[in-house]
C-alpha cells in the first residue's frame, strides 16, 4: 500500500479548513482497482456538523465514479471515530482495509463491537447499486442531474432520498446523492457531497451559479439553504420528487 501513502500529499492538496487549518487526504480504493482522492472541506461561520471530511470525500468520489464496493481507504492521519461510523455503512465494511501512517488494518479492527445498517434491519449498504424510482415533472439538464443523484441517493432509514446538482458559471454541472448512515449523525447531506465533488474537481465557491435540490420530502431544505448561504448567493431551487413504483 506504499503508493497509496504517497498519493496522499496531493489529496489533502484539495483540502478547505478555515476553521481547524488541519489538512486532511484520503484515498479510495475501488473495486475495479481505481483510485479516488478526498479532502476535507470546512464551512467557516456554520456548525461544524456540516463539515465533510476527507474519507466521506473519497468515498462519494468512487461512488460518483461508478463504484459499487471499496476495498481500501489510505488516509493521511488515523480516521476519526465519526469516520469509521461512516465508513462502517459500506456494503463490504467488514473486510475494509484502512491505510494509516506506519499501519494497515481493517475497519473491523478499528471499531469492535460495532452498530451498523445490520442492527436496523438494512440488509445492504453504503454504494451498494440503488434505484429509488423518483421522477420529477422539470427537465432541464440541472435538474435530471440531480434527479440522477437523487435516485442513487442511500437512505434507508428515513427514506429521504436527494440529490444535489451545482451548475458553474462555465457551465459544468456537478452532482451528487444523500448518503445515511445508521447512527445519523455521520449521514452526509447530498449538497456537501456536491460541493466536495467540485471541490475536487478544481472548482471554487463563487464558480458555482445555481444549486438545484430534488428530494422525496422536505427534511433537506433547511441545511441546504444554510450551507449554501454560508458560501456565497447562488440561488436554490428546489424540485419535489415522486415515487413512480
Amino acid at each position: 500500500m506504499t503508493d497509496l501513502m504517497t498519493l496522499l500529499p496531493q489529496a489533502a492538496a484539495f483540502a478547505k479548513p478555515p476553521v481547524s487549518n488541519f489538512k486532511v487526504g484520503a484515498i479510495a480504493q475501488g473495486r475495479s482497482g481505481k483510485l479516488y482522492f478526498g479532502a476535507n472541506v470546512e464551512f467557516a461561520g456554520e456548525a461544524l456538523s456540516f463539515t465533510v471530511h476527507a474519507e466521506q470525500s473519497a468515498v462519494v468520489n468512487a461512488w460518483m465514479g461508478g463504484e459499487t464496493g471499496i476495498d481500501v481507504v489510505a488516509t493521511s492521519a488515523a480516521p476519526c471515530g465519526y469516520c469509521r461510523q461512516f465508513l462502517n455503512e459500506l456494503e463490504n465494511a467488514s473486510e475494509l482495509v484502512i491505510v494509516m501512517p506506519g499501519e494497515e488494518r481493517k475497519l473491523s479492527d478499528l471499531l469492535p463491537h460495532s452498530f451498523g445498517p445490520r442492527d436496523l434491519g438494512v440488509t445492504s449498504g453504503l454504494l451498494a447499486p440503488i434505484a429509488n424510482g423518483l421522477t420529477i415533472e422539470a427537465d432541464d439538464e440541472t435538474a435530471e442531474a440531480a434527479l440522477a443523484a437523487a435516485n442513487m441517493s442511500y437512505a434507508p432509514y428515513s427514506k429521504a432520498f436527494a440529490g444535489v446538482a451545482l451548475r458553474t458559471k462555465g457551465g459544468e454541472i456537478v452532482a451528487a446523492p444523500y448518503a445515511e448512515n445508521a447512527a445519523f449523525n455521520p449521514s452526509l447531506s447530498p449538497l456537501e457531497a456536491a460541493l466536495s465533488q467540485l471541490n475536487l474537481r478544481g472548482g471554487v465557491w463563487s464558480d458555482i451559479a445555481e444549486a438545484v435540490l430534488v428530494q422525496a420530502d422536505a427534511m433537506h431544505t433547511s441545511a441546504t439553504r444554510t450551507v449554501l448561504g454560508a458560501i456565497g448567493n447562488a440561488p436554490l431551487r428546489v424540485i419535489p420528487a415522486r415515487n413512480s413504483r
